[in-house]
Order: C-alpha cells, then structure tokens, then sequence
C-alpha cells in the first residue's frame, strides 16, 4: 500500500473518531458536487452522504466515510444530486415600471445609447421608481424574485440606482433588506448612486459630489450597504468619476464592484482593480492586456450574458484570456428593466455556455462559489465541512444537465442556513 493511500485511510478512520457524530439533517442515496476545484469535474463524489448541524455543512464525502451519525431528520435523495445553492451576484431586482415600450423601440432599430440620450433608458426606471412607494416597490421586487427562489437561488445581491436621490436610494436599499428579511434568502446590498445623471444635475461632477458628499455617507452610517457600485460608461461615469466613488467608499471601509467595458472600453476594470474590487461585470469590451490586473487583485469577472441576449451584443468578453490567467467567471441575471428582465439564473448559465463559450463545468462554478466570491462571501457556494449549509437536490443525472436544458429543471429541496423547505 502506498504511503498516500495509507495516509488517507488513517484519516478517514481519525475522522470517523473525532468527528462529532450527531447532526440535524443526514442526506444519503445521493451525488455530491461540492464545486471544490482542483480534482474531479464539479469536486464530485458519487455515492456521498451530506451532514448538517445547524447552519454549517458538517461532512460532505462519500458515504462510505461518513461517521455513524445519529440525524434528527434523515433524507433519501432518491439518487439525485446536491449542490451549493445557486447565487444571483448582480441584480436591479428592486425597481418601479417597466421598458416594454423602449423594447419595441429597439426592436425597431433604435440604439440603447440612442434611447438613453433622449431621456429613457435608465432615467424611465428612476422615475417611475421615484414616484412608487415602499410598499410598492417591496411588494413588486417580492414578485421578481420568486422565480430565482424557485429555481434554487439562496443568496442573491440587490443594487440600488434607480433613486438618483437620497430619499430614493435608502427607500431601494431598505426594500432589499426587508427581502432578506422576509423572505428564504440571503441578500447582499450594493449602493449604485453613481449608475446615471439624474435630471436635476446638469453636471457630472456635480452629482459625483452629491454621491460622495451626501448620499454614500448616510447609506453607509444607516448600514444598508454591503459593497459600492458605479457604471463606467460612456452614457454613464467617466474613470475619473468612477475613482472619486471609489476613493470615497474606501474611505467608509466599503468594497467596491464596478460595471466596466459593456459599451466600450475606457480601462474601467483595471481601474477598479486598483482598488481591489470585489468584481468587474460585463467585459465585453474588456481589453485582454487589463486581465492581468485583475488577477493580481483577485476580482473576479462577472459575465452577464441575459443582457448580451437582450441587447443582440456581438462583442463577447475574453473568456480565453480570463481562462490563461485564471481570473474566476462568475455568472449573474443582471435581472433589470432596461436590458436584461429576466429572472432565471439557470437561463443566464445555458446563455453563458451558448453565447460566451464557457462549459457547463463553468457555468454551475459562476453561479455558486464564484458568484459567492464576487459578493465577498467566503463561506458560500461549496459543499465542504464548515461552509453555510446552503444546498440545493436535484433530479439529475449530471450536473451538466442543469446549463443544457432551458426550463427542465427545478429543485426537489432546498436548504438555505441548515432549515429545509419544499422548492416553490
């Protein structure tokens, strides 16, 4: 017998001993994709036991190795598979209105930049966001995200910047909360307040000011925000615009994230690498000498291929450049009125594989623990003794088949912070 192969017996059987043997939830007759990288495709296991005790995945191995538990609640998964729960990481969930009329627009051949300029696009939704009430916009975005929640999302990440005012923004973000309050879910909140010029300020710089001198600081003293988001675009912020909200949310102690490179290139992502940014999302654009940094900074590149779709992009981002320099790809709805409402994470991963070329391998990954890690959540998104118990059953065959088919699959149960419930 190898010295490998008798190591690894001798701890499993040190395991076994040590390891405490009571638990809330056992789940058997099971495959585990735990999405732990550096073995088998997906970390799978075949034949594997999951183990929960409170809210923290207490064993996920294969069943032969398990410890003799004693389970409150003992779960035959039927032969179907458990992965992580599924993690939106780039939402505008939170909105008043919709653009249906300016989708007829584009349909016609006028430009998103084109709509934009005229006073639609973002500037429609900050309107009709402006004029609803609190009730309305919880009661709307609860609607929205029904359907993620029914297809396995447990976390998901909600911006602001439908506001463009004070009052508006902290009504977005207090919304948001109240969604992970209320509902099965683990939201984390992103301040966008820098995502368009609101119609009141003619001058840029002038809101950029307003953001950092009066908006961010009452988000970040009333605890509503997780991270700080700005849009880097040509209809958007310039760099330097951009760096000032950056500078401002380091002063606050407040990660930042950035939409860079959708529209064109204006070094957006490896300006918000600079500043370690959580992630940099779109990227089609993104230039393939930029990839470097964000490597270097470990931010991770969120693709959003729902508005690639809706858009009808050509501009792909540089997946074999992210690939060549490892950068992690997460995979996100960017569900938002303009250009991507669609409320389906398990559609934004088959378009990932059809539209940008990633493997199904890929897709499931971005979609869990790099979805997870782009929201700075380290304990998210794998099936490993002490990660959040956030697990989602599935009556596949191979986790492939999750990106492959459109609209085949919801969870049999789903299991957010250890407590189960039957899939919606």
């Amino acid at each position: 017998m190898s010295i490998h192969v008798y190591t690894s017996k001798l701890v499993s059987l040190l395991w076994k001993d040590l390891m405490p043997e009571r638990c809330d939830c056992l789940l058997v007759n099971t495959s585990l994709a735990t999405m732990v990288e550096g073995g088998v495709p997906y970390g799978a296991i075949a034949d594997g036991a999951l183990a929960i005790a409170g809210d923290r995945i207490l064993y996920a191995g294969p069943r032969s190795d398990a410890p003799d538990f004693t389970a409150e609640q003992v779960v035959d998964c039927g032969g179907g598979w458990l992965t992580p729960g599924l993690v939106d990481c780039h939402t505008h969930l939170v909105f008043g209105g919709n653009r249906a009329l300016e989708f007829e627009q584009r349909l016609q051949g006028v430009s998103y930049e084109e709509i934009a300029r005229a006073g639609g696009g973002i500037l429609s939704t900050v309107r009709d966001t402006r004029d609803a009430t609190e009730g309305d916009l919880l009661a709307s975005a609860r609607a929205r995200l029904q359907p993620l929640l029914a297809e396995g999302v447990t976390t998901v990440e909600i911006k602001s910047g439908y506001g463009l005012n004070l009052a508006t923004e902290l009504r977005m973000l207090r919304v948001a909360r109240q969604l992970g309050q209320e509902m099965p879910v683990s939201v984390r909140t992103t301040f966008l307040g820098a995502h368009a010029l609101p119609p009141e300020f003619s001058s840029a710089d002038d809101y950029i000011d307003h953001v950092c001198g009066e908006i961010l600081p009452e988000v970040a003293r009333l605890g509503l925000a997780d991270a700080v988001d700005v849009f880097c675009e040509g209809v958007g912020f310039s760099p330097r615009q951009c760096e000032r909200v950056f500078a401002a949310a380091r002063a606050l102690d407040l990660p930042v994230k950035a939409h860079v490179e959708q529209l064109s290139n204006l070094g957006g992502a490896a300006l918000a690498a600079e500043y370690d940014a959580l992630s940099v999302d779109h990227l089609e654009y993104l230039a393939e000498s930029d990839v470097p940094a964000l490597k270097a900074a470990g931010t991770i590149a969120v693709l959003l291929p729902g508005a690639y779709y809706f858009l009808g992009e050509t501009q792909r981002p540089p997946v074999s450049a992210l690939r060549q320099h490892a950068v992690p790809m997460a995979v996100a709805t960017d569900l938002n009125p303009g250009s991507s409402p669609m409320a389906s994470l398990l559609l934004a991963m088959n378009q990932a594989a059809v539209l940008f070329g990633l493997t199904p391998q890929e897709c499931l990954r971005g979609a869990t623990r790099h979805g997870a890690l782009a929201l700075g959540l380290g304990s998210k998104g794998l099936l490993r003794p002490g990660m959040d118990a956030d697990v989602v059953l599935w009556a596949i065959g191979h986790p492939a088949e999750l990106s492959y088919g459109v609209n085949f699959h919801r969870p049999e149960k789903v299991w957010r912070g250890g407590v189960c419930a039957p899939a919606a």
